[in-house]
């Protein structure tokens, strides 16, 4: 437990620093409990999360950076693969592909990147029906559907 904490105090001074350089990411390590985190990260340009801004929460293990933190939307977000319900992101770097070269302020920018690029044959938002719309989307390149157009699945 003792390395995951001096990990997690690494990450939080170069954290502060980056706080200038990547405007897209803020990261905030809870006051009281070095393994809560939460972040508020930029939704992508050219897609429907364009100018959204979307709170993210980590759980970081004690065995960190050995295994993955648990990170979920608060926001919600409707995406292939987050669940419209509880905000878990099916990403691989959360899961098999976790590597200890990641840091927590690296995940977000994952998390960022499959905002923009959706994985539509690995859906965890099944009953979205969403994933048609985003099979064949590329942005910038073809048309990806646009926040107006999931607006009234998002209102209560």
């Amino acid at each position: 437990m003792q390395a995951s904490r001096a990990r997690l105090f690494k990450e939080y001074k170069e954290v502060q620093r980056e706080k200038v350089t990547d405007p897209d990411i803020q990261l905030v390590c809870d006051d009281s409990n070095i393994f809560k985190w939460t972040a508020l990260i930029k939704g992508p340009s050219e897609t429907p999360f364009e100018g959204g801004v979307f709170q993210l929460a980590f759980s970081v293990p004690e065995q960190y950076p050995l295994q993955p933190p648990q990170v979920r939307f608060l926001t919600k977000i409707f995406h292939p693969n987050v669940h419209f319900k509880t905000g878990e992101i099916c990403l691989d770097i959360l899961k098999n592909a976790w590597s200890p070269a990641w840091t927590l302020q690296s995940v977000c920018r994952a998390i960022i990147a499959l905002m923009a690029h959706p994985e539509p044959d690995s859906p965890l938002n099944c009953d979205s029906g969403v994933t048609s719309q985003w099979q064949g989307c590329t942005p910038g390149l073809q048309p990806c559907p646009r926040r107006d157009k999931f607006h009234n699945l998002l209102s209560p």
